[in-house]
């Protein structure tokens, strides 16, 4: 088993630990949404609130595990796998992370969180665009447009830009850390902007090959 693979399971198995720990000491209701301003407005019932993240965690290793498995180009996906395999352990860090938080706000400390998760998207948007730069065409990973998945130069270009508007995306989310007011605003229109330029960008590369 890969380095990568031990460690996501490591993961995964610490945080039905923690919630298996914590889950006495939880209120009936647990803290699970908060809005663009960073106040809670959504609880779930003390068991699914103690248990749902872990389960998730699962749900979706397995998902990164079965997918890359069954894609028609899988072989494509080896080239850049260790690339891949970061990604999974970094996704699965940012959930951990996510689930410290709600926890920690259940058992009543309190903190922007929103602010707190700026340099955790801020990595695993930046991190994104190290796995953009190295992804090979594939029917799973990275940016899978009609344009990109139909012609290899297209794809690379499209990557190639994608992979820098990402880390970009990743650079603006930590500003977060500091101007808490606009945190969500620094998140959320930086990631949409990559990636509907990224997809514009190889329509147009498309448009542009010879016929």
């Amino acid at each position: 088993m890969r380095k990568s693979n031990i460690i996501s399971l490591a993961i995964v198995v610490a945080s039905f630990i923690v919630a298996g720990y914590f889950y006495p000491q939880l209120p009936e209701k647990v803290a699970s949404h908060w809005n663009a301003q960073g106040n809670v407005d959504g609880y779930l019932p003390k068991f699914w609130g103690a248990f749902l993240m872990p389960i998730i965690s699962v749900v979706m290793y397995l998902l990164f595990l079965i997918i890359p498995a069954i894609d028609p180009k899988k072989q494509n996906i080896e080239k850049f796998r260790k690339y891949f395999d970061w990604f999974i352990v970094l996704m699965l860090l940012f959930l951990f992370y996510l689930y410290a938080l709600t926890l920690a706000w259940s058992l009543n400390y309190r903190f922007n969180l929103i602010q707190l998760l700026s340099p955790a998207f801020a990595l695993l948007f930046y991190y994104s665009g190290v796995l953009i730069n190295h992804a090979e065409p594939n029917w799973t990973i990275g940016i899978r447009t009609p344009w990109t998945l139909s012609n290899e130069t297209v794809w690379k270009k499209t990557h190639i830009l994608g992979g820098k508007l990402f880390k970009t995306t990743g650079s603006i989310s930590l500003l977060g850390i500091f101007w808490p007011d606009y945190a969500i605003g620094l998140i959320i229109i930086p990631s949409i902007t990559a990636a509907l330029v990224s997809i514009i960008y190889s329509y147009l590369k498309f448009r542009k090959l010879p016929r």
